[in-house]
């Protein structure tokens, strides 16, 4: 149970330091978009990774080559999901979401918020965060792509001015 035999941790000091360098080589050459924080897609990338090299590690039947050439399978299909995003607005459209309005000039969208599945205490958690203590202190609050909320103080943009890219739902 605590110990099987001093082949099996030196396989995995020996497996684990080549995977881990590896990763962190492909990491590097592969881009800042590999591990970014964008999207549904990025985080099934990001967990994937994780337990291709856990798997890599712990797993005797699974050869370093083949853990190596699993995180190289997944970095390349990431690489090219974002190629083709940012070629084509179409891909884009179907590999992320966009987003979407839940407040408006300190009005909570009611049909947003529920259809995001986000509470009027998430957003006013978010106000508080940019040091806003009222929702009527906002111009706006985005659920962005990533599912961060940005906020948007109230004199910083004019009342009639939308926000570019905003997906803003029909009234509540």
């Amino acid at each position: 149970m605590f110990f099987d035999s001093w082949t099996g941790l030196a396989r995995v000091l020996v497996v684990g330091t080549l995977a881990y360098a590896a990763l962190v080589l492909l990491l590097r050459t592969s881009g800042k978009r590999t591990l970014a924080k964008l999207n549904a897609f990025d985080l099934v990338v990001t967990v994937a990774l994780g337990s291709i090299l856990a798997t890599v590690l712990l797993t005797k039947s699974v050869a370093l080559l083949e853990g190596i050439l699993a995180i190289i399978l997944l970095a390349g299909l990431q690489f090219g999901v974002a190629w083709l995003s940012v070629r084509s607005p179409r891909f884009d459209a179907l590999v992320k979401s966009e987003p979407v309005l839940l407040l408006h000039q300190g009005r909570f969208l009611d049909r947003a918020l529920r259809a995001q599945r986000v509470t009027r205490e998430d957003v006013l958690a978010a106000l508080r965060g940019q040091g806003l203590a009222r929702a009527e202190q906002a111009a706006a609050v985005v659920l962005e792509t990533e599912g961060t909320l940005s906020v948007v103080p109230a004199e910083r943009l004019p009342e009639a001015e939308p926000l570019p890219g905003v997906k803003r739902p029909p009234a509540s």
